[in-house]
């Protein structure tokens, strides 16, 4: 193992290994950002997870809660359109690597005329790129999972009494569930935005590292500056 690992480092070059670092922390660095970031200045998921709360709620407060199950429901297949997304893709990456003539053919296209063309840092990089489709499928297998314990709650949630605790108790918990299962639907859709980020890779290091901060400041503009967050804050919100 120590040698096999010493093998991949070795067909790195300093900027491919930089331009891989910068892609892991802005990863990790836009999930903490979008996640902790202080309460002033709160992104639109930390918002949306506030609303997930009182929906669950308000959901304790209903007798009939056919509606509650209908939108967990929609939930739900949004999150198994987004997984079966990723098995095709992961699938058709699977594929790719497995056809060797067709890999060199694309590297010797995407080359300078003259230059070598190595086989094996290529395949890396689409590995790297399998690594992220199969990390962003569990994240949306996962929310599935989550999103089916949470309906279970408000199946278990007693009829709407404000005075008895078990009511409250279990919407809750319901609602701690509802927002654990967004969560990791939304880190899941931030991996497929990195993932498609390191398709720059198959350009060069300096592509990746330009996709890579593309990527990030997009993100921090629709979770930060976007008007659907400013709708959410605003009182009297324009259409």
């Amino acid at each position: 193992m120590p040698d096999n690992i010493a093998y991949i480092l070795s067909l790195l070059s300093v900027r491919d290994a930089a331009a891989l670092v910068f892609l892991v922390i802005c990863c990790t660095g836009s999930t903490l950002m979008i996640e902790r970031r202080p309460p002033g200045k709160q992104s639109l998921g930390r918002l949306m997870a506030s609303r997930r709360s009182a929906w669950m709620q308000l959901m304790a407060e209903r007798d009939v809660r056919i509606m509650d199950a209908t939108l967990l429901t929609m939930q739900q297949q949004s999150v198994a359109f987004y997984a079966s997304a990723m098995m095709i893709a992961i699938g058709g990456m699977a594929a790719i690597i497995g056809n060797a003539d067709l890999l060199l053919n694309v590297a010797k296209d995407l080359n300078a005329p003259g230059d070598p063309v190595d086989r094996a840092l290529w395949e890396l990089k689409l590995l790297f790129l399998l690594c992220l489709l199969v990390l962003s499928l569990l994240r949306f297998v996962w929310s599935h999972r989550l999103f089916g314990y949470c309906a279970i709650l408000i199946g278990a949630t007693p009829h709407a009494d404000p005075d008895n605790p078990a009511c409250r108790s279990v919407a809750a918990q319901a609602a701690a569930v509802n927002i654990r299962a967004g969560r990791s639907f939304n880190r899941g859709l931030r991996m497929m935005y990195f993932a498609m980020a390191s398709l720059a890779w198959l350009l060069g290091p300096e592509a990746l590292a330009i996709a890579t901060l593309l990527t990030t400041l997009m993100l921090y503009r629709r979770e930060f500056l976007s008007a659907t967050r400013q709708a959410l804050i605003d009182p009297h919100p324009e259409p």
